[in-house]
């Protein structure tokens, strides 16, 4: 349902790996409009399976970038179908899943200036690419690359501390440095590299775009506190690299208006303007509406995740990531992610509760804070923080000493206070030391395993149901960006998001359980340490 034919909207784009999606909002910050484009299932011919396609490799994964075109058309055409009054448009900002790349060919800033309105952008960008195929971040196929990036910039902690990472396969710096050693011919072909979000935002300008600072810290050839390219780490990945990537420029920058194409072929204002893209991971910060140091997301669902705003990073050669902060030009966020999210919280119910959460919040309820002494790391699948590559269950009693099985109730908690020790751990390691924490995912609606999140931290616990935090955190920045160019200085986000609705406080913390989890803490970092050396 469209709001007040007066009011201007903002539009907010996210290419993700499974579709592409948009959300409009209007100046007080409803939604407006919504639409979709399911890779899968509207774009058939590209043959792809969740969004991608795997190599024979098993570590290849990539898309084919002309889909990510003909999305774009699909998608507009549909919301113009719709009734979408694109000329209400001010501005647009988006997402895209970080670290996918784009190699566009010599000659496709000329293509992209000259689109021209009766055709569809998939015919017109058909030939613009040098690779046919963009790596994205489940390709695992550059670990040659990172070693050679981490032993040309001083090791991993050095890499880290560059760069806000250590050398990751799926970072665009690494997938650089492997078109260029594997496909030279390609590169030297190519005039400019993109991510997925300055890919998205450079044809609905008509021209090459620059790349944001939260986006750009994903590629391992950011200086993550100068917010620029870092030659060193330019130099280690391929030549004349500087001249193919543009600027680094802050989240919040008009990086153009839009390109006539858009204005002819579907309604939009030419003076409507393009906001920098930035990542999902980013957007997703801004969706949820984290825009002070403290301010903490913690997603509970199939895999774990935390991420929020900071002040004071401290990179890490093991654990999580520093990204530049896409609503605050000096701050920084960061972000841990683990694999045994929810999946194992329900292999612990099914095996110790009776297989079902009643069960499951039942023995939470019948056992202590601090379990007693007891303390369980449950790893079902690889875990990435800490780096677990065995799957298997690791029990301790009070005493210190490694046990088959816990007593009853035991595991249930362990479970749940294990995954939160080790956040309050990693996530501090970084600089991560929460005030709030806004509770997303599926069992974020779970009140039993909330309390101990909160009592773990020590700190309140709200939660909020948002979707699509990446496509409405695009919305809310392509709001913030007119906002800063409308007053020609930069506004604080909080400005422009003070009537959006509060969040639900769903806990606060019990500061005698908090004081139990902070001497449990250091003996959990025991048993971390002699399950992670094996």
């Amino acid at each position: 349902m469209m709001n007040d034919p007066a009011q201007p909207l903002f539009l907010g784009l996210d290419s993700s790996t499974q579709s592409l999606k948009a959300v409009a909002i209007d100046a007080d910050l409803r939604i407006a409009h919504e639409e979709s484009v399911n890779f899968d299932a509207d774009l058939p011919d590209f043959d792809t399976q969740g969004g991608v396609h795997h190599g024979s490799d098993g570590l290849t994964v990539t898309s084919p970038t002309l889909m990510w075109v003909a999305a774009l058309d699909q998608l507009l055409a549909r919301m113009q179908s719709a009734g979408f009054e694109f000329s209400r448009v001010v501005a647009i900002s988006g997402s895209g899943q970080q670290h996918g790349s784009v190699f566009l060919r010599r000659g496709a800033r000329q293509t992209l200036a000259r689109l021209d309105p009766d055709k569809p952008l998939r015919v017109l960008l058909a030939e613009a690419f040098s690779v046919a195929d963009s790596p994205i971040w489940m390709d695992s196929s550059t670990g040659t690359q990172c070693a050679q990036r981490e032993e040309a910039l001083g090791g991993a902690q050095a890499t880290a501390d560059l760069t806000g990472s250590r050398a990751y396969e799926r970072f665009t710096g690494n997938q650089i440095a492997k078109v260029y050693e594997t496909q030279p011919a390609a590169y030297e072909e190519t005039e400019r590299i993109c991510l997925v979000s300055s890919f998205i935002s450079s044809m609905l300008a008509g021209d090459y775009v620059s790349i944001d600072a939260a986006d750009g810290a994903g590629m391992n050839l950011m200086d993550i506190r100068g917010r620029t390219w870092s030659q060193p780490a330019l130099d280690c990945t391929a030549p004349d690299l500087r001249s193919r990537l543009g600027a680094v420029v802050a989240s919040h920058t008009v990086v153009g208006a839009i390109h006539p194409y858009y204005v002819n072929r579907y309604g939009l204002l030419p003076t409507c303007k393009i906001i920098a893209f930035s990542g999902d991971n980013p957007c997703s910060l801004a969706g949820l509406r984290l825009q002070h140091s403290g301010d903490i997301a913690i997603s509970l669902g199939t895999s774990d995740t935390m991420f929020g705003s900071l002040t004071d990073p401290q990179p890490s050669a093991s654990e999580g990531h520093i990204f530049g902060n896409p609503v605050d030009p000096e701050g920084y966020m960061a972000m841990v992610c683990y694999k045994n999210g929810s999946l194992t919280r329900e292999h612990v119910r099914d095996h110790f509760a009776d297989g079902t959460w009643d069960g499951f919040n039942n023995a939470l309820a019948r056992t202590p804070p601090g379990n007693n002494g007891a303390i369980g790391l449950y790893i079902k699948e690889p875990e990435i923080t800490p780096p677990i590559l065995k799957p298997g269950i690791h029990r301790f009693d009070s005493s210190g000493s490694a046990v088959d099985a816990f007593g009853d109730g035991a595991d249930v908690r362990a479970v749940v206070e294990g995954q939160f020790l080790s956040m309050r751990l990693h996530g501090g390691n970084i600089g991560i030391q929460p005030e709030s924490i806004l509770a997303t995912g599926g069992a974020s609606a779970n009140e039993a395993i909330v309390r101990v999140l909160s009592d773990v931290f020590g700190a309140p616990v709200y939660t909020a149901e948002i979707p699509d935090t990446a496509s409405l955190g695009a919305a809310y920045r392509a709001l913030h960006g007119w906002r800063c160019q409308q007053a020609a200085a930069f506004v604080p986000f909080s400005d422009v998001m003070a009537d959006a609705p509060a969040f639900r406080k769903c806990a606060d913390a019990d500061m005698a359980a908090h004081e139990v989890y902070t001497a449990l803490l250091p003996r959990y970092v025991e048993h971390e340490a002699a399950v992670i050396a094996g």
